[in-house]
């Protein structure tokens, strides 16, 4: 699978200066963790999930997370469970590679279980998402995963991701004590955990809090806060850091395909990218466009997406712009590595290499798995190409 490819060969090379690279479920972790984009949860009990998860990947999804947790019922687990079983099953039987795949779990020993019941469709499994994940509740879940992975699933590597959502995380008082045992968790199992997830919804709750569409995570100052923490801790660019995923944005509209027709109508013609991104704010796109790039700004890389018209904008907002791509090349030249200022190629800004090493680093990461746009191109460019034409 890659990123945008889903669309013609032929679009892609008018769009990219350097497309997306391709990868699979048993790419390297560090691949993975940035590939992983705008990661699409459902509900493990929908009866044609295995059908979703096909029709989601014909159309750019490339991460899913199927949910035994918040997203459905506490009298429904069983019957999800069973689901999950059948619907792997179909899955192989296809024989199409799907998205990478998680389960998200609400108890430890839900994993060793589920994964000797998938039986031989586990191949198609990527790992688990462990919910509410402090040390303390964290490490039963990862021991559960390495019993389960070495005794049911030999020779099947089986990632972590790990949800940071527990009050303990949010309170002032007992923030930096939860901070430095997730980091000592996660550091002891690092070759385990893919990424680190936002639950910016619990947070939310634990003070009644709902922002509105208006409004992104980083205007609710309780919750920027943490995020804040959570990246100044668990997310540095010295080598002891993971990638971060950003939250989850809660609003769409059913009828997002209102503004498809203005988006396809000519996307490469001079003069309509006001027009088009006019369409998308009347759609209610706007609070969560702000919010990626947000995300982007504080450090964040991909983010839970729970209806797939959140897709798309994410994977158009990741693609790295031309000019980002000159500035971080010039500044890794190996000619550069004694430090020093430049000239921005394109003349607008300055370059200090030692400084901006990390973020040219971070920056070529990201070009590697979402491409480099073209020097013409931008986001609407990239959003109305990706989308389906049905």
């Amino acid at each position: 699978m890659r990123h945008f490819g889903h669309i013609a060969p032929e679009v892609r090379q008018r769009l990219f200066h350097r497309e997306p690279c391709a990868f699979t479920a048993d790419s390297p972790p560090h691949l993975l963790a940035s590939a992983l984009g705008a990661t699409l949860y459902s509900p493990a009990t929908r009866p044609r999930l295995a059908d979703d998860v096909l029709k989601q990947g014909g159309r750019g999804v490339t991460s899913m997370v199927l949910c035994l947790e918040d997203s459905i019922d506490d009298s429904e687990v069983d019957e999800a469970e069973e689901n999950l079983v059948r619907q792997f099953a179909a899955l192989a039987e296809r024989g199409v590679e799907p998205p990478l795949l998680f389960i998200r779990v609400r108890a430890a020993e839900q994993i060793p279980d589920l994964v000797r019941r998938l039986g031989p469709s586990v191949r198609l499994l990527s790992g688990f998402v462990l919910p509410k994940f402090t040390e303390e509740r964290g490490v039963p879940f990862l021991e559960a995963l390495t019993a389960a992975e070495a005794e049911t699933a030999p020779g099947r590597r089986l990632f972590a991701m790990p949800v940071l959502e527990s009050p303990e995380l949010l309170h002032l008082e007992c923030r930096a004590e939860t901070l430095a045992g997730i980091a000592r968790t996660v550091d002891k199992y690092r070759d385990r955990v893919l990424a680190l997830r936002l639950g910016v919804t619990d947070f939310c709750s634990a003070y009644g809090l709902r922002r509105p569409p208006d409004m992104t995570a980083y205007d609710v100052q309780i919750v920027a806060s943490v995020i804040a923490d959570v990246v100044n801790v668990l997310g540095r660019a010295d080598g002891t850091g993971h990638i971060v995923t950003g939250p989850v944005w809660e609003y769409f509209r059913v009828q997002e395909r209102m503004f498809k027709p203005q988006l396809r109508r000519s996307p490469f013609l001079a003069g309509r990218a006001d027009e088009l991104r006019q369409a998308l704010i009347e759609h209610d796109m706007d609070g969560l466009l702000r919010e990626i790039e947000l995300d982007r700004a504080n450090g964040l890389l991909g983010k839970t997406c729970i209806h797939p018209s959140h897709v798309l904008p994410v994977h158009a907002l990741s693609v790295v712009s031309h000019e980002e791509f000159s500035d971080a090349r010039d500044i890794l030249r190996p000619e550069r590595d004694g430090g020093g200022v430049l000239r921005s190629s394109y003349t607008n800004k300055m370059n200090e290499v030692k400084p901006h090493r990390a973020w040219a680093e971070r920056t070529l990461r990201r070009a590697e798995v979402f491409g480099v746009a073209r020097e013409d191109v931008g986001f609407v460019e990239l959003l109305a190409a990706a989308i389906p034409a049905s």
